[in-house]
């Protein structure tokens, strides 16, 4: 393990250190999630980098807002990014946790977004609307992320985690988390 100090990367600049880290960062599973990273999941909301004037080391702060208030994950997602980044020789590392703006899915990755269909949960959908006919309310329609099926139930508005819903489907019969929109 290289110690990152001012004089091991002179002739690197901060902005290829900076890259550097997003890469590291890449590499961090979400504990509950763990085929998606910190940075699909997009609770990394930046990365600062600081020349420290009375050490040889640059100082690394992490900003981080978690998915919602209290989430259990964020103190395994704080700790994994902390190790990740000491693995590599980074010494200096702030995590700040930052609750605003709040996070919405919005901020997850396209990339992510394909890593929850692939892993059987069906990721956030931009709020497709379907009219019952019984009762003309507004429901969102959820596809299957096995058969891709719109044909779609709600068990529970709780599945796995808080910030997943269960649905089964009723053409394959299976049923799966979706991450909810939020």
């Amino acid at each position: 393990m290289e110690i990152i100090t001012k004089n091991s990367t002179a002739n690197n600049t901060s902005s290829e250190i900076n890259k550097r880290i997003w890469e590291i960062l890449e590499t961090v599973p979400d504990p509950e999630v763990p085929v998606l990273s910190v940075i699909d999941l997009g609770v990394v909301r930046k990365v600062e980098l600081t020349q420290v004037p009375t050490s040889t080391c640059w100082q690394v702060e992490v900003f981080v807002t978690p998915t919602y208030t209290g989430c259990p994950a964020m103190d395994v997602m704080k700790m994994s990014i902390r190790m990740a980044l000491l693995q590599q020789g980074f010494t200096d590392i702030i995590i700040t946790q930052v609750l605003s703006p709040a996070w919405t899915t919005d901020w997850m990755s396209d990339i992510g977004k394909q890593k929850l269909k692939a892993y059987g949960i069906t990721p956030p959908q931009y709020k497709q609307a379907v009219c019952t006919p019984d009762s003309f309310q507004q429901e969102e329609a959820i596809p299957c992320p096995l058969c891709n099926s719109y044909n779609t139930r709600l068990v529970s508005q709780f599945g796995s985690t808080a910030c997943k819903a269960l649905y089964q489907c009723n053409d394959c019969k299976e049923p799966f988390d979706y991450f909810k929109c939020h």
